[in-house]
């Protein structure tokens, strides 16, 4: 939307830009923020086993972007123990829990090939490092340890990240990790709502079992349960500066969050005579119409291809 390239190029946040971090990017910074990514500081954490580097690109996506080689953790440690997995996507600083993910389809995946001594860093001292005293938007997925990191931020940075997304365990994947319910706990304690969860899971099937009756017939046949999930936050809208405001206007957008995008307007106008939550209350409005005006179209196009879907031309 147009509106969001006014507010980002607003005074607001000419000394002070968006600060998104993007913890565990296995090689692909988070999608969702391509939109303000000209406007916007990413800072993103990938590990690996070379030598330590903080390397700032000149990348023409981002108004700066910085890529770490480190693994964060809630201290910093030159060998921490990191269990590689066979899929490296389960791979992490917690050990896999082998006996509780036997019955599990999936339980080979996590599987350890190998357990390497990598250095890690905490977010605060790379934040103090790079000279960023802020986050706006948290990303972290590090299979198990989303929560702690989070924790282990000083309340001042902490009190002003206004959109947080983490993904929790919901079964037992790993010793000691950071649960659904844990998260969810913290989040309603430190003032957040839950914009959107994503609940991902596989089948409780034993693999020995799978192989008999064949993997494929298995995920058609036997209910997939929740093992894990994706969750977006939202900071409530007390107490936020102005460019808060904006931004979190902006998130909301991007979340398509209208109806929240519409409360920060009404906050804003009440507090400032700001003119770009008018423009934007009014953007968010026309927006919500267009998209309504399309619904006939989409309904009717969805009963065409269900009428003639089966039919054999």
């Amino acid at each position: 939307m147009k509106i969001i390239e006014e507010i980002l190029k607003s005074r607001q946040f000419e000394h002070q830009p968006p600060v998104l971090v993007d913890i565990g990017a296995s090689g692909e910074i988070h999608p969702k923020w391509k939109p303000i990514a000209l406007h916007s500081c990413c800072i993103a954490f990938d590990a690996d086993d070379r030598e330590f580097r903080i390397k700032e690109e000149a990348d023409k996506n981002y108004k700066r972007l910085v890529k770490i080689n480190r693994i964060v953790s809630t201290k910093t440690e030159s060998q921490a123990p990191f269990f590689l997995t066979r899929s490296p996507f389960c791979s992490s600083l917690l050990e896999p829990d082998r006996e509780n993910l036997s019955p599990w389809l999936f339980k080979s995946l996590f599987d350890v090939v190998k357990i390497s001594s990598l250095p890690s860093v905490t977010l605060e001292e790379t934040l103090k490092t790079l000279d960023i005293s802020y986050i706006d938007w948290l990303k972290t997925d590090t299979q198990g340890t989303d929560l702690r990191i989070y924790q282990s931020l000083p309340g001042e940075i902490r009190k002003n990240i206004l959109a947080a997304e983490f993904e929790p365990g919901i079964m037992d994947a790993y010793k000691g990790e950071d649960k659904l319910y844990a998260v969810m706990n913290e989040m309603h304690r430190e003032g957040y709502w839950l914009s959107s969860m994503q609940v991902k899971g596989t089948q409780r099937l034993n693999e020995k079992f799978a192989r008999q009756i064949g993997d494929y017939l298995s995920g058609k046949i036997i209910r997939t349960s929740p093992c894990w999930a994706e969750l977006t936050y939202f900071r409530n809208p007390t107490e936020l500066s102005l460019r808060n405001v904006l931004l979190n206007i902006v998130f909301a957008l991007l979340e398509k969050q209208y109806g929240y995008a519409l409360e920060l307007c009404d906050i804003g106008i009440d507090r400032s005579d700001e003119p770009l939550l008018v423009t934007a209350r009014e953007a968010i409005l026309q927006k919500i119409l267009k998209e309504k005006r399309k619904l006939p179209l989409i309904y009717l196009k969805r009963k065409f291809n269900k009428l003639f879907s089966g039919i054999d031309t």
